[in-house]
């Protein structure tokens, strides 16, 4: 099992998960195809089962559903698994270029980079509401993470001359190196300060 690589092409089994709270939820089982097609599904922490490049790619499946604004589409895009898989392959090959790293590493420490640490949550006395600093659940951390990266592919590259690969492979490096530029970063340093301004 442990000589599989995935995409045929990348080892994972030297990555190392750094973040002790994301350990657990930051899965990297062996895989040559990361499309299980939800066969985990069943309880509520079977997404942490799945492989988190499979994590990534399903994400990436809803293109422009932005909080309440249907910006690109209003669903998933049914039927678009393959190429998301191409993009994710591309993406990973540039990012290898660029490095000289192993791509899925650089992603996994990208996903730590941008885990937001602290979320705030609204509580109501008596008619008044006011904002709280609450910690994030593990799983929640790579799933909003997860979220964001895809959110910030799409705004990057709709309507414009940047491919969709192209933001992408920009979107992990920038989190990877803990830069602004990532729409993840941006929004983990968001959400914090605001949680910080509020205790």
């Amino acid at each position: 099992m442990s000589d599989l690589k995935l995409f045929d092409r990348w080892d994972i089994s030297g990555i190392k998960v750094e973040d002790a709270g994301l350990k657990g939820y930051i899965n990297l089982s062996p895989r040559v195809v990361p499309k299980t097609g939800a066969r985990y599904a069943g309880n509520r922490f079977h997404k942490s089962k799945i492989n988190v490049v499979e994590r990534l790619m399903n994400k990436l499946m809803v293109s422009g559903h932005k909080a309440k604004k249907h910006k690109i589409s209003s669903g998933r895009n049914s039927g678009k698994a393959y190429a998301i898989y191409q993009m994710v392959e591309e993406t990973f090959d540039i990012i290898e270029k660029k490095t000289k790293k192993n791509p899925i590493e650089v992603f996994v420490k990208a996903v730590e980079n941008a885990a937001p640490r602290e979320e705030i949550i609204t509580i109501e006395y008596g008619g008044a509401r006011y904002p709280k600093a609450v910690e994030s659940a593990p799983q929640r951390r790579v799933d909003i993470t997860l979220k964001y990266m895809a959110q910030g592919v799409y705004q990057s590259c709709f309507n414009k001359k940047k491919t969709a690969v192209q933001a992408l492979s920009e979107e992990i490096l920038f989190a990877y190196q803990k830069s602004s530029s990532s729409v993840a970063i941006a929004k983990k340093f968001e959400l914090e300060r605001q949680a910080d301004s509020s205790r």
